[in-house]
């Protein structure tokens, strides 16, 4: 036990003080962060819609993040990172508390778009933030403590969300998220110091040379996109999943809530040691593939549980593996493949393919549920996540002929 202890206290070494203070930020923000995971639940119990149309007013969120996205690397190359996640915070906060107004589908559907473009422009100055108070030899550490913040947060989110939407009603969510964003702005702007050297004009020659662009670099290209079948896979954990749970299984606000918050649980004391013990190995892509494989085996046990707790748990253990594995290293790979005045480019395309990820996960996910029945959807995501898979080993091949 000292051993285990002593190796998880290590691999918080050396992490600069600017990326601890990010990384509590995170974990004020993501501990109210439940809307996302309810919204599904929230739209077919409380507002009565069909399963088919709650996914499309989800994907709109994912609509809402591609462009959110966008906007925010071409800020992030241009504009301070601090005043972009600042702004961002206060703003998608705000937005979030219209849900409380209305019950339109239309209304709704413009309200979950402009709070995910609010939201994500965070994405990118995020990235550059964490890059820029790192350094290579502890970026993806630095990425993995971020990611350990927002994980316990969300292990505390879900868990407390689910006790919240049942006993309170859905519409606390809206506040308490809205509340920890403004907390989250208010740490930022209090703790974090702005960075000197940050861009604050276009006059970069880096930024006019279209050789460096990401939308040139076909490899990265590839990349993308396959982040963006690994998140079609990996949000059925929020899209269609708690559905599945709610509808077949018959489980309960709390207990969906309880099982969600063990992914993120498991992730804060399982990341942080592995990555430490597997960052000086430069063989990034094994590790994304490894996690990726996790994806198809975790549908299987729910396939296979037909609604037993002890499937739905080793779901969510093997889902879980599947993010500790591929995540850390993918956004590592992103960070540390452009130029210094590329990253909110790059980081955007990046933030992009889960944008497009929570477009399609919830159209397909629950599209295909409400058709065809969820034994169905488990053999799709099961097929797209081996192929998935496939095109990483790929793209490994691609890297190492370079």
């Amino acid at each position: 036990m000292n051993r285990l202890l002593s190796l998880y206290l290590g691999s918080f070494a050396n992490i600069q003080r600017n990326v601890w203070i990010l990384s509590i930020a995170m974990f004020i923000n993501r501990s109210g962060s439940m809307v996302l995971l309810f919204t599904s639940l929230y739209l077919t119990k409380d507002l009565h819609f069909t399963i088919a149309q709650a996914g499309l007013a989800l994907s709109f969120y994912g609509i809402g993040s591609v462009l959110g996205s966008y906007a925010g690397g071409w800020l992030t190359d241009r504009k301070s990172f601090f005043d972009i996640m600042f702004w961002s915070l206060i703003v998608s906060g705000l937005i979030l508390l219209l849900l409380l107004t209305t019950k339109s589908p239309y209304l709704i559907s413009l309200i979950i778009f402009c709070y995910a473009f609010a939201a994500d422009i965070f994405r990118p100055a995020n990235s550059k933030a964490i890059a820029a108070y790192s350094s290579p030899e502890n970026r993806t550490r630095s990425v993995s403590l971020v990611r350990l913040a927002i994980n316990l947060g969300f292990s505390i989110g879900p868990a407390a969300g689910g006790f919240v939407a049942l006993y309170l009603g859905y519409k606390w969510l809206f506040v308490i998220d809205a509340c920890t964003g403004f907390l989250a702005a208010i740490m930022l702007w209090i703790y974090l110091p702005r960075l000197t050297d940050e861009p604050t004009t276009i006059e970069s020659s880096v930024l006019s040379d279209s050789s460096t662009s990401a939308y040139r670099d076909m490899r990265y290209l590839i990349f993308v996109i396959l982040v963006a079948f690994f998140g079609i896979c990996f949000f059925q954990l929020f899209a269609s999943i708690p559905q599945y749970f709610s509808k077949d299984c018959h489980y309960t606000e709390d207990t969906i809530g309880l099982l969600l918050g063990l992914n993120g649980l498991l992730v804060v004391i399982i990341e942080m040691p592995l990555v430490a013990a597997l960052e000086k190995n430069q063989k990034m892509f094994s590790f994304i593939i490894a996690g990726v494989l996790c994806l198809p085996f975790s549908f299987l046990l729910l396939y296979l549980g037909k609604g037993m707790m002890i499937w739905a748990v080793m779901y969510t253990l093997f889902i879980t593996l599947s993010e500790i594995l591929a995540m850390p290293f993918m956004m590592n790979f992103a960070l540390s493949r452009p130029a210094k005045e590329r990253q909110g480019q790059y980081s955007a395309l990046y933030s992009i393919s889960y944008g497009l990820a929570n477009i399609f996960a919830p159209l397909l996910g629950l599209g295909i549920a409400d058709k065809y029945g969820f034994d169905k959807m488990f053999y799709f995501f099961i097929g797209l996540s081996l192929l998935t898979a496939f095109g990483f080993w790929m793209l490994k091949r691609m890297e190492e002929r370079c």
